[in-house]
């Protein structure tokens, strides 16, 4: 059984940072290129960027280039969402998931992923 399980979230004030975590069981970890998706109340969900098998390459949404980053770390199952000088509208869950099918390209829509984890609540104060 597939578990993505997302740790990290909470709340903070607006220009603070956090990381995010997300685990993954159940699956060669080295063979998934991760997502990271957010959905803020009343909107749908959007992708906040996505990390291939290897780390080596990465895509952001445009509107968050630059404060957000993502990196994994394979030796422990494990991708990661950094989140820098965060903005009241950048409060959502956040949800990491996972891609098993070989893509040439990096996959960014939400259709694209297999697995998903639970999400977790970030929430920006002003």
């Amino acid at each position: 059984q597939v578990q993505l399980v997302e740790s990290g979230g909470g709340l903070v004030q607006a220009g603070g940072s956090l990381r995010l975590s997300c685990v993954v069981f159940g699956r060669t970890f080295s063979n998934l290129a991760m997502g990271w998706f957010r959905q803020a109340p009343g909107k749908n969900r959007e992708l906040v960027g996505v990390i291939d098998r290897t780390g080596s390459r990465l895509y952001y949404s445009d509107s968050l280039k630059g404060r957000f980053a993502i990196s994994r770390d394979n030796a422990k199952n494990t991708v990661y969402l950094h989140m820098n000088s965060l903005k009241p509208e950048d409060t959502a869950v956040y949800y990491c998931a996972a891609r098993q099918r070989p893509s040439s390209s990096l996959p960014t829509g939400n259709y694209e992923y297999d697995y998903w984890g639970q999400g977790t609540q970030v929430t920006v104060s002003s």
